[in-house]
């Protein structure tokens, strides 16, 4: 019997419960443990099989709005405990939630529309996520979320970490800390089985090496950034830490809604224009967050919280990533790179925009409904300008499954 529930994204809760249970079933390959507590106190849990030396870790949960990675990571315990080959000489551990304080506070288990989603939408400022922390904060202001998850990996030592990543609109890809020959081709063979565009120049991995579509390796900790302004630094994140024990990280995205505009090689015909255009509307959006920001904040006096610090920090990146479009030449001249940065520059506003709406209806602000109405404007829009098209949770969670184990498997056999 699978251990996933009926088709939604399980909670937290309902994930240590369907780990707890497996554990109580195989006993003697199986154990949960707490390795850390959340700034509020809540319970990490590291899920583990089998008891061979060499490791696997994955993670889940590291960015509260990317829920598909707590069914993929179920899915991989069972695959891994039904296929004895996979943890012959592996043992394989499993972090369920990374960030667990976020994960209460993003609420939309089964979105119908972009609308829904954002509706109940929170992803952390970049301090707060524990992935990201270190890239932003000094080693003795990092919270207690990163400490578990690093303490993890110093004790394990695994040769591959795997974390599990999404993104709401547009196409799935892999980011890797050290290229893993062969992971390209099967990733590739298993997005085109179920109908899951590849994001071929993802911005996330702007002017990155790429050793297959989609498939992307993070450059040298000494090379430039694609984006000056952005605070945060893939390079000095916790995906690096295992580099100190010679392995490495793969970072797997998978789409919520897909979009087969993600994956277009083909040369745009003025990319700086595009770049400078998309700038441009990235500002005038933040602007109209901004101005009912400014409108509300002395009705708000006295309140705060992760929701109000998230909108605020995103609004905050707006112009120099802005700048960073208009000044700086593209990473990329496709029409799938400025795609890309499409989506990304109508995310930003509209996630600060979709946190400040649910601080102004906690507060019963009376400029909630004015922004109800630009949430459900630019959702909309997102969704028709991308063609969006909904991926069974089951593909999601197949696609991610199927790309862990691929890693695990060519990063095995990878040359030191």
């Amino acid at each position: 019997m699978s251990l996933l529930p009926e088709l939604r994204y399980p909670t937290v809760t309902e994930l240590v419960s369907s780990a707890r249970a497996l554990a109580a079933h195989r006993p003697g390959e199986c154990m949960l443990r707490q390795v850390g507590v959340s700034r509020a106190g809540r319970p990490l849990h590291l899920l583990s099989v089998g008891h061979a030396r060499r490791s696997v870790l994955v993670v889940a949960g590291a960015h509260a709005n990317e829920p598909t990675g707590g069914p993929t990571l179920l899915a991989v315990a069972e695959r891994v405990l039904i296929e004895r080959t996979l943890r012959a000489d592996t043992s394989w551990h499993f972090l369920l939630c990374a960030d667990p304080d976020g994960a209460s506070l993003h609420v939309t288990p089964a979105p119908r529309s972009l609308f829904d989603y954002h509706l109940g939408f929170f992803r952390p400022a970049g301090p707060e996520q524990p992935e990201w922390s270190p890239s932003v904060l000094p080693p003795d202001r990092l919270p207690p979320e990163t400490r578990a998850l690093t303490g993890v990996i110093d004790e394990l030592r695994p040769y591959l970490q795997v974390t599990l990543h999404g993104t709401d609109l547009g196409g799935s890809w892999v980011q890797l800390t050290k290229d893993v020959p062969g992971l390209a081709e099967s990733f590739a063979k298993s997005a085109a089985a179920l109908h899951i565009p590849v994001e071929t120049a993802a911005s996330d991995a702007a002017g990155w090496p790429a050793s297959g579509p989609g498939v992307h390796v993070m450059p040298s900790p000494g090379a430039g950034a694609a984006y000056p302004s952005m605070p945060d630094d893939a390079r000095h994140s916790t995906w690096h830490h295992v580099h100190r024990y010679g392995g490495l990280t793969a970072v797997v995205e998978v789409p919520m809604w897909a979009s087969d505009l993600v994956d277009d090689p083909a040369p745009h015909p003025a990319p700086a224009a595009a770049m400078r255009g998309l700038a441009g509307r990235l500002l005038e959006d933040a602007l109209q967050v901004e101005q009912v920001l400014a409108e509300a904040l002395p009705r708000l006096e006295g309140v705060d919280g992760p929701l109000l610090r998230a909108a605020r920090w995103g609004l905050e990146l707006v112009p120099g990533l802005a700048s960073d479009w208009i000044h700086t030449p593209p990473a990329d001249n496709t029409r799938a790179y400025v795609g890309s940065v499409d989506a990304f520059a109508r995310r930003l506003p509209l996630r600060a925009a979709a946190m400040l709406l649910r601080v102004l209806l906690e507060t019963g602000d009376r400029a909630a409904p004015r922004l109800e109405r630009l949430v459900a404007a630019w959702s909309e829009a997102f969704a028709e300008r991308f063609q969006a098209r909904w991926v069974p949770l089951e593909h999601q969670v197949e696609h991610q499954s199927r790309t862990v184990v691929a890693a695990a498997l060519h990063a095995r056999v990878r040359p030191v």
